[in-house]
């Protein structure tokens, strides 16, 4: 399919619209090869995705081509070294990847943060060496897409409860279940997928298309994310190679640590969703006259752009420290679950206030409004709902669980 960067209802977004807003000066905290990634990413976002992203939404495409863009852009695994694809960039670096890629799509932002930190991040953590050659440079340079198969049709929240299983047959493990709500699952090579052993511990194993049993059919029909690509994973007697299994680690600790590195992009990413949002709304209000003046006068946008401004900044500041904290190996989950709720709130927040503040344009395509909002009723759920990682908080606090 060819899509046509002359859509009729989406202009030409021009330089400023694309500038942060950085009320606290945070650039003065970064470094040249922080400023120098952000900005690549930034260009990149303006020219491979925001002349093209309304209309991949209104039509429910994904782009398939925009992978190995990515990978040329070092999208894929900042953090993993070099010596396997990766970019070997920090974890701020990584962060602002995020945020710029979901400041043009969260559905984008989901592709590349799949790809990073729950397929090329477990394959480097648990794999063993001769895993990490064979997979990790091809996902890197985007040669291949992967996915990560953990949530099932009846267990989200709560994982351990999965039914997928895999048998020892000898010389090759028997797997059968089945996942659901998977990113890239219908383009992607191979699938990073969980289950449990005979004796019911949780594992890893890399399952590559192709393998007899195993199909990935597409979700459809979804309001959200709709320039993203879902889907499942269904497993019937699919025989894996047993030099397929991750040996590093099992136990649900495993991919809970690659779902922390996941939502620690979310946190960042949201963030760049929301300034989108304020920018738009921001110029759309200086720009539109009512009762012979901008409403930009008037006292209730005032008070809306100051209190999206104020939780933007509040939110920056938040993954700027959590960012410090992961680069010194200090970061905890408690303090992962912390950021993602409350960026991923704000973000949904600020995506509302700005509909209200373009009217009944906030709707249409030719603003980013209707579709930052739908995508972000998503990101509120995935990854540990809104109301998981309050619980998570909540017994951090009290050191009492109240979900187990």
């Amino acid at each position: 399919m060819s899509i046509s960067p002359d859509l009729a209802q989406v202009k030409n977004r021009k330089a400023d619209d694309f500038k942060s807003p950085d009320f606290y000066r945070l650039d003065d905290l970064l470094t040249e090869e922080h400023k120098l990634v952000r900005n690549s990413v930034r260009d990149f976002v303006k020219k491979e995705i925001s002349p093209f992203i309304e209309e991949w939404s209104q039509i429910n495409y994904f782009p398939q081509a925009i992978v190995p863009k990515f990978g040329e852009l070092g999208a894929f695994g900042p953090t993993i070294p070099i010596e396997y694809g990766g970019g070997g960039m920090d974890y701020i670096s990584y962060g602002l990847i995020m945020q710029e890629i979901e400041r043009g799509d969260s559905g984008m932002r989901s592709t590349a943060s799949v790809q990073g930190s729950l397929v090329m991040y477990p394959i480097y953590k648990y794999g063993s060496e001769e895993q990490r050659k064979k997979y990790l440079p091809k996902l890197a340079s985007g040669e291949w897409l992967g996915c990560f198969g953990l949530t099932e049709p009846d267990f989200g929240s709560n994982p351990s409860g999965m039914v997928s299983n895999f048998k020892d047959m000898g010389d090759h493990f028997l797997l059968n279940g089945a996942k659901m709500w998977i990113s890239n699952s219908p383009y992607a090579q191979i699938a990073v997928v969980w289950a449990k052993n005979e004796k019911g511990r949780i594992h890893g194993l890399i399952v590559e298309r192709g393998m007899e049993g195993f199909t990935t059919p597409e979700t459809h029909g979804k309001w959200s994310l709709r320039a993203s690509c879902t889907g499942e994973l269904v497993f019937d007697n699919v025989k894996v190679p047993k030099e397929n299994l991750l040996p590093g680690k099992s136990g649900l600790g495993a991919p809970m640590m690659c779902l922390d590195s996941a939502r620690y992009g979310i946190a960042w990413g949201a963030i760049g969703a929301a300034m989108d949002c304020y920018e738009s709304a921001r110029k759309y209000a200086i720009e539109r006259i009512q009762f012979g003046k901008p409403i930009a006068s008037f006292q209730l946008i005032q008070k809306k752009l100051a209190e999206m401004l104020t939780e933007i900044t509040k939110a920056q500041l938040l993954n700027l420290r959590l960012g410090q904290l992961m680069n010194e190996g200090k970061a905890e989950s408690v303090h992962i679950s912390l950021a993602k709720r409350n960026n991923v709130d704000i973000a949904l927040k600020v995506a509302r206030e700005a509909r209200q503040i373009h009217g009944a344009m906030g709707i249409t395509g030719e603003y980013p409004i209707m579709r930052h909002m739908m995508n972000l009723e998503s990101v509120v759920t995935y990854e540990g709902t809104h109301d998981i990682h309050l619980l998570i908080l909540g017994k951090e606090t009290t050191g009492i669980a109240a979900f187990e």
